[in-house]
């Protein structure tokens, strides 16, 4: 049991910046933001009417849902959480079971959301309150519910493992794909498909809105909003999307002859009881350190083997403290500073997607050999430059041998959630 090892042997996702893999590689490697002024929400009255949302035209899902599937699909994050599921799956070159067929008994879904099917769910309430139940379609319910994107998935692809969905906050990606290895570490799976999704819009949105978190200064510069480590971050952009892995054994996958694009050595997942300075808005920096501690002592690794940190770093003022809590955690600080990069420059704060969105980031660092710049951030926060030397808060691309990352998120309730990826060898 201890010399099991556990990759990742697909991707899938769907970005602001990209809506397939090969797209938002290329993105990211270029800088390119997916944020866009949406005149819904101006029409709506938000102060912010800037978001990141992925784009695609509606004829696309066909790849993806029979007409049958269609017919009053009215939940973005299902579409979201769907395309890059089903993406992931093929890329991993696993087949999809026929209808007639026994379940994959070895292979499951642990597939996140926050809320799913806001807008199909605002559509029922409408229909219900005009007295119109028996309009509300016989999906309504499968729309709505939270595990509905894992049901969705398992369904179409056959699994015969667990089939659930997380939640919590804005880790639940991060803590979809740990949950996927400790699963499979214990023997009772072989491949989980891992991931999490978040519906776009502004019945998501407009909390935050309401919370005055959002930059609402950037609306005719949207792509200049989202500001991680910068001096002039002024709250973080809402987004959307859905990133997956496919999570499997090293055995099994060598076994099938699959492509391998890292490996996972291990993490944690904790929380701060919102004490000691946490709240449900704000993270106990005691409880962070103690996460990113336990993640390395879990992978096996030393903190000095750190290249590249994907942080959560969100742009608002506690991306400081963050980089004091990375700094303390590792003992490590200006020019042995690892690398570090938040991909919500380009994307926003996707939410509940953000973890899993940001591991298929860094994964892609990892396979391919580069450390992708924050865009927004060359006037770097002098606290964060006290603390970081410059030259490890890239703004453009670099190439660089990347042996191991570090992918962490930190959500609303004070949990945390931190993996450790490395490079496949």
């Amino acid at each position: 049991m201890d010399n099991k090892r556990i990759v990742i042997t697909g991707l899938g996702v769907v970005a602001p910046n990209g809506t397939n893999v090969s797209d938002f590689k290329n993105a990211i490697r270029s800088g390119t933001s997916g944020i866009q002024f949406i005149d819904e929400l101006n029409q709506l009255k938000f102060s912010c009417q800037i978001a990141g949302k992925p784009i695609y035209r509606k004829d696309y899902l066909n790849d993806y849902f029979n007409s049958v599937q269609l017919k009053g699909l009215n939940a973005s994050g299902l579409e979201y959480g769907v395309i890059a599921g089903l993406d992931a799956w093929k890329d991993a070159g696993l087949a999809i079971t026929d209808k007639t067929e026994d379940p994959l008994w070895d292979a499951g879904i642990i597939f996140g959301t926050g809320v799913l099917g806001v807008d199909k769910f605002r559509e029922a309430i409408y229909k219900v309150d005009e007295g119109n139940v028996r309009r509300l379609g016989s999906t309504s319910v499968i729309q709505t519910m939270a595990s509905g994107i894992s049901a969705f998935l398992g369904g179409m692809i056959g699994c015969g493992n667990v089939t659930t969905t997380n939640s919590s906050a804005c880790s639940t990606g991060t803590e979809a794909i740990l949950m996927a290895y400790d699963r499979i570490m214990s023997g009772k799976a072989e491949i989980i498909l891992a991931g999490s999704t978040s519906d776009s819009g502004p019945y998501v949105w407009g909390g935050f809105d309401a919370m005055r978190i959002l930059p609402y200064k950037y609306n005719e510069n949207p792509t200049a909003a989202s500001r991680p480590m910068s001096a002039t971050a002024s709250g973080f952009v809402p987004g959307s999307g859905a990133g997956a892995l496919v999570v499997e054994s090293l055995e099994n996958a060598q076994k099938r002859g699959a492509k391998i694009y890292a490996e996972i050595l291990g993490g944690h997942v904790n929380s701060g009881g919102q004490r000691s300075g946490g709240s449900m808005t704000a993270p106990n920096s005691l409880a962070v350190k103690e996460c990113i501690k336990q993640a390395v002592i879990n992978s096996g690794i030393h903190v000095n083997d750190v290249d590249v940190i994907n942080g959560h770093l969100t742009a608002t003022t506690k991306d400081t403290i963050e980089i004091q809590n990375w700094s303390e955690a590792l003992g490590r600080k200006g020019k042995d500073f690892p690398y570090i990069n938040s991909l919500k420059s380009m994307v926003g704060h996707c939410l509940a997607a953000s973890g899993s969105i940001e591991s298929v980031a860094t994964v892609l660092q990892l396979k391919e050999d580069f450390v992708f710049g924050n865009i927004n951030c060359e006037d770097l926060h002098p606290e964060i430059e006290a603390i970081v030397a410059r030259e490890r808060i890239p703004t453009k691309t670099l190439s660089k041998h990347v042996n191991i990352a570090v992918k962490a998120s930190f959500g609303f309730g004070d949990v945390n959630a931190c993996i450790i990826f490395k490079k496949y060898s």
